[in-house]
């Protein structure tokens, strides 16, 4: 594979998960335009994403909840016992139109992915990072857990030893649960402490796979580059993986509504690059975000760092033409965005002191007991 390759689809463009709900907003098609009005997505590089198949996903999701989100979309009704068993019609995972089609679709770009990576490469799948989704249920607006499928796909293509590092905003819980004490999996997640799901504390190793590291409140630039520098890259070259797979949630930046974290894109733009060496499979998937302009520059800043495309200063009229047509509905902000958010991809950096609770943190995880024993258990593979 010699260039990097983006998948993506139009079901994103329209679908949304209702007028009051956080993912109303658009997100994929935000990106697929600013990208091509930058003549950074041309049509060899892009694929659009299949829509998996029922026993595609069975490979960890249960055949009872595929057919029942299959139904639910089918009949736009949920039962007493979708809601009850599978939280299908909930306020966070609701009834809406491509209530299958839509995560099917992310999930088929991440299952794609693993078959093409099984060479080597880099793929991009904005869709995807619906890290929340577990066996049986939705969960935190993720109806299907694409990373997980995804990692499945490439240990069945070949690959073995896989780093996951995901730096949004939630903690990777159904991931977790996915690869609990998988000695060939590396998980790294870099969270906002006592947020939704409220797992993921620093103590807990996920049977010797994972190091978690929650962060408190106004994580700014500074303090993501120290973590990158002393804890992600650090981990991920000792593991020495054949993929790393990085969640780039974009729910961290300062303007999310969601969380609480004062990052710029910048931040996110540079563990994808710290991360571009380290194997020699990339797969780089969405999640989080929920600001339709700071997704949507973030997002399509990823995938200028993944082709070492320059970033402008200042937008070409067609690019700026697509973030001037986004709407951000029901919410103050989206009524005076600020100029910036039209003209701009790159975000003024926020930089700061570095808190002492990050570093010992840190180095808790790098020196103390948690990151012996993960690393003991890591060794075993």
């Amino acid at each position: 594979m010699e260039q990097p390759l983006f998948i993506g689809a139009e079901i994103f463009r329209h679908s949304s998960y209702g007028r009051w709900h956080p993912l109303r907003v658009p997100r994929v098609s935000t990106v697929m335009d600013l990208s091509r009005a930058l003549g950074w997505l041309p049509k060899e590089q892009f694929i659009t994403a299949p829509r998996a198949k029922p026993k595609a996903l069975e490979v960890w999701h249960t055949p009872d909840y595929v057919a029942a989100l299959q139904r639910v979309e089918a009949t736009q009704h949920r039962t007493d016992e979708d809601l009850r068993r599978h939280d299908i019609g909930s306020v966070t995972n609701p009834v809406y139109p491509e209530i299958y089609r839509r995560p099917a679709t992310a999930a088929g770009g991440s299952l794609l992915a693993g078959e093409l990576l099984r060479e080597g490469g880099v793929i991009y799948n904005p869709p995807g990072g619906t890290h929340h989704g577990m066996p049986d249920r939705a969960n935190g607006f993720c109806y299907l857990n694409d990373p997980v499928l995804a990692m499945l796909s490439l240990r069945r293509n070949g690959v073995r030893r896989i780093a996951y590092v995901d730096i949004d905003a939630h903690h990777c819980d159904g991931v977790a649960v996915g690869f609990h004490g998988d000695p060939d999996c590396l998980m790294i997640s870099v969270h906002e402490e006592r947020l939704w799901p409220r797992t993921g504390v620093l103590e807990d190793d996920a049977g010797g796979s994972a190091l978690n590291l929650p962060v408190p409140r106004g994580l700014n630039d500074s303090e993501m580059a120290f973590i990158c520098e002393a804890l992600i890259v650090p981990q991920v070259a000792a593991f020495r993986p054949d993929a790393v797979v990085l969640l780039c949630g974009a729910d961290g930046v300062e303007e999310d509504p969601l969380a609480h974290l004062s990052l710029s894109n910048n931040a996110h733009w540079a563990v994808v690059e710290a991360l571009m060496s380290m194997a020699p499979r990339l797969l780089v998937l969405g999640g989080g975000g929920y600001n339709p302009w700071s997704v949507g520059r973030l997002w399509t800043g990823v995938w200028a760092t993944l082709n070492g495309h320059v970033i402008p200063e200042w937008l070409p009229a067609e690019a700026e033409a697509v973030l001037r047509a986004l709407r951000w509905e029901n919410t103050r902000r989206g009524r005076n965005p600020p100029d910036h958010w039209f003209t701009t991809l790159r975000d003024a950096q926020r930089v700061g002191p570095v808190r002492d609770a990050i570093k010992d943190r840190v180095h808790l995880l790098t020196h103390g007991s948690v990151g012996r024993f993960g690393q003991s258990q890591r060794s075993m593979g």
